[in-house]
């Protein structure tokens, strides 16, 4: 049966009293001895190792095993059972129901838990924490008060020890937040500064990250007096390890550039590049082009990426597919091509990563290259800081009002005067 406070309690002699008296004494010295261990900030196992010798020196508790739920069922003090309760991991399910102090000779449970009399649940808020199991302790603590004091100090130490877990897990997430945060300063770093706004062209670019850093990438390089490198990637995967690669992406761009303006050869170098320095499965998709403002000639390599689109002054439009395969897959590109083309006068190109297009609706359905071929046709007269600003609305009205997008999103835009 289960204990009730309305026990009724024996009769006590004068003998009974001093020997009352001095359990209770003995409680106040185990709850000043276990406040003091945690006022001290003692590490986890010198708490439990304290809270072990207090049951069995101060309160006489000879048998006892203590579970405490994390992610699985642990015991992490055990004394005075012929059996090794440490090797389990999880707590018979007539154990977990309980809710109250309970009699162990209550529950139908196997030969290694009749070791045990008592059964005592931790709560905190109503939440479990722990279960201890007590036997073999003097006849005092089988009444309901003096079980109570145990689930107290019980209860003190454990709530004491989640505590101290919960400090370190926000301690940890600062340093992580700290370390996220100065990454997206190193990241907002690598785009360039200003971009070309001249007689001969505007580009104009845009990046909403999915998260605090992301795994998009946008550049522009200066090669010579008539000609400048543009280029837009992105790294598989988010987050700080994409970004870690998008950074060495960005610096090995602009070494190889300094040293060659052969295209092929700038696409094989970062390829050989992201091949040796990804981890795990990462790899990058890239358009780069180069465009010469005297000759009007854009030359270009599509690495895997989506396709940019070319839209001209009669509306009709152009995908820039032609190129190779993504970077960092094979140690040798299995094919690499540079196409070269005219620009007319007062032409279009937008570049932009898939985050863009793979937008979707709640009935599922993907914004696409249709709807953005779309909306350049319709928008293309608009200044490009505008036209982004517009386009980027668009996907969100896409996606039902939200900017809550699953991807990076960049947009690099040229306006070939």
């Amino acid at each position: 049966m289960t204990l009730k406070s309305s026990l009724p309690i024996p009769l006590a002699d004068a003998a009974d009293i001093k020997k009352e008296l001095n359990l209770k004494r003995l409680e106040l010295s185990a709850l000043l001895e276990i406040t003091q261990a945690i006022n001290n900030n003692l590490p986890e196992y010198s708490l439990y190792k304290i809270f072990h010798f207090t049951l069995l020196a101060q309160l006489h508790i000879n048998r006892l095993t203590l579970f405490v739920v994390e992610d699985d069922w642990e015991c992490k003090i055990c004394f005075g059972t012929s059996y090794n309760f440490k090797k389990l991991d999880t707590l018979p399910e007539t154990i977990t129901a309980i809710s109250e102090i309970t009699l162990i000779s209550d529950l139908n449970l196997d030969y290694k838990w009749q070791e045990f009399e008592t059964a005592i649940p931790v709560y905190q808020n109503n939440k479990l924490l722990a279960f201890v199991l007590i036997g073999n302790s003097q006849a005092y603590y089988s009444n309901i008060a003096a079980l109570s004091f145990v689930q107290t100090i019980s209860n003190i130490i454990i709530v004491a020890m989640q505590n101290r877990r919960l400090a370190r897990q926000r301690l940890a997430e600062e340093a992580i937040r700290n370390e996220i945060k100065i990454a997206r300063e190193v990241q907002t770093m690598l785009f360039p500064k200003t971009l070309p706004n001249n007689q001969d062209v505007v580009v104009h670019a845009s990046y909403i990250p999915h998260s605090s850093i992301g795994g998009d990438y946008y550049d522009c390089v200066d090669i010579d007096a008539d000609r400048f490198l543009f280029c837009v990637a992105d790294v598989s995967g988010k987050g700080v390890p994409a970004s870690l690669l998008m950074s060495n992406f960005q610096a090995g761009l602009r070494t190889i550039v300094r040293q060659t303006d052969n295209l092929v050869k700038v696409v094989n170098e970062l390829n050989h590049l992201i091949y040796n320095n990804a981890i795990a499965e990462k790899f990058i998709t890239s358009f780069l082009g180069i465009y010469n403002r005297k000759t009007r000639e854009l030359q270009y390599v599509n690495a895997g990426h989506n396709a940019p689109v070319m839209l001209y002054e009669d509306n009709s439009c152009q995908l820039l597919t032609e190129g190779s395969t993504m970077l960092g897959i094979f140690e040798e590109l299995p094919f690499i091509s540079v196409t070269k083309l005219q620009v007319p006068h007062k032409t279009l190109l937008l570049c932009y990563t898939d985050g863009l297009t793979e937008v979707f609706n709640l009935e599922e359905d993907e914004f696409g290259l249709e709807n953005t071929i779309q909306f350049l046709k319709n928008s293309r007269y608009l200044s490009l800081s505008k036209l982004h600003v517009e386009l980027l609305e668009e996907i969100k009205n896409h996606n039902q009002g939200s900017t809550a997008f699953q991807d990076d999103i960049t947009l690099l835009s040229c306006r070939f005067k």
